[in-house]
């Protein structure tokens, strides 16, 4: 089935130092892939064609390159509440070698819940997970069904980012004792690389990569292998970092936003030793999935940054120095987009949550 996805210039404000929009393709080919999904929080492309996808509800599917639609059994015992579930999915880099694949979800513990990271493989056959494995799980102590993060990335060097939220517990994420808001960073294994930055720091989690954090549901590698993550604000703030191996990211010491209240939030909008976003939206757009464009199809778009709004219903382009929205690609089959990726041949896949749906984007 495809339809067109018109690219709209919508009347909502970015930061005040915003630049002028590019100007427009007229409109792209939208082929919808599958549909009747509940809730799909991610999907991963398989070397074979075929693509696993997620519902938060603890259904993990395998999308067959003939289109046949299978479940599969994760074995794991996932806490589906709130904003928690089955979450982000990743094929490792040499699946083709070792049908390796890495799954985050939201794991009961005790009268509580937090992500964990799992390995398993895929089976030969397609039919069936094998050697499912948990190889990470944040420090317990939370309750409540907020702000899980949750997104996997492959390291150039084989090493795993994994986002995690500060669980609706805001101070948390400036405390290097636990993992709340933080982006850790493990071996495949789960064990911790020996040259992460608080390994032997008194009283400091050793996993951790980079904290004050609020809750980052999007995040890619640049062609230069560098980490970018996209993180939500409260009322305002939503912010798109660049990561810096020991960084404080300022959550909620800093924010561009308020609370829902309204009142403000921490000390202002910036404060020596905590790191500035590249961008950030004022409103919020709720932002999810992150995919940094090779420019493959779309030569115009190499190095572009593409995000999702669950809010707005919008594909949002980022480009430039500074980093400014340019673009904001909309149409019916953007109702809330959870995940946005591209395809080994260039074409732009995204997951709508509003739409049940997983859609593959291409040149007009």
């Amino acid at each position: 089935m495809r339809m067109i996805l018109g690219f709209l210039i919508l009347a909502m404000a970015a930061h005040a130092a915003a630049s002028e929009p590019a100007t427009l393709p007229e409109a792209a080919n939208v082929d919808l892939v599958t549909n009747g999904l509940t809730e799909p929080w991610s999907f991963a492309f398989l070397p074979d064609g075929g693509v696993l996808i997620t519902e938060r509800g603890g259904v993990l599917w395998h999308r067959r390159a003939d289109g046949q639609m299978q479940q599969l059994q994760t074995g794991l015992e996932i806490a589906v509440a709130g904003q928690g579930g089955l979450l982000d999915v990743v094929a490792a880099r040499d699946f083709a070698e070792t049908r390796q694949v890495f799954l985050s979800y939201v794991k009961p513990q005790g009268r509580g819940s937090g992500t964990a990271l799992a390995t398993a493989s895929l089976s030969p056959e397609g039919d069936r997970l094998q050697d499912v494995r948990v190889i990470f799980e944040m420090l317990p102590g939370a309750t409540g069904g907020f702000q899980f993060g949750s997104r996997i990335v492959e390291a150039p060097d084989g090493t795993l980012f994994l986002t995690l939220g500060d669980r609706a517990d805001a101070e948390t994420a400036q405390d290097l004792g636990n993992h709340n808001g933080t982006i850790v960073r493990l071996g495949r294994d789960g064990t911790v690389p020996a040259d992460n930055p608080f390994v032997g720091v008194d009283g400091a989690q050793p996993e951790i990569w980079s904290y004050g954090h609020r809750n980052p549901q999007g995040a890619a590698l640049d062609a230069q292998g560098q980490l970018w993550v996209v993180e939500h604000g409260a009322r305002g703030g939503d912010e798109v970092n660049v990561i810096v191996p020991g960084t404080n990211y300022g959550w909620p010491v800093i924010a561009y936003g308020r609370h829902y209240s309204g009142a403000p939030i921490g000390e202002g909008t910036a404060k020596e030793g905590m790191a500035q976003p590249e961008f950030y939206w004022d409103p919020s757009m709720a932002p999810s999935g992150m995919m940094i464009y090779s420019g493959r199809l779309w030569p115009q778009w190499t190095g572009d940054i593409f995000v999702g709004s669950l809010k707005f219903d919008y594909i949002a382009r980022l480009a430039g120095t500074p980093l400014e929205e340019v673009e904001q690609l909309a149409g019916p089959e953007t109702l809330r987009v959870r995940d946005i990726r591209e395809a080994p041949d260039g074409s732009i896949w995204f997951l709508s949550v509003g739409q049940g749906a997983l859609y593959r984007m291409t040149p007009p």
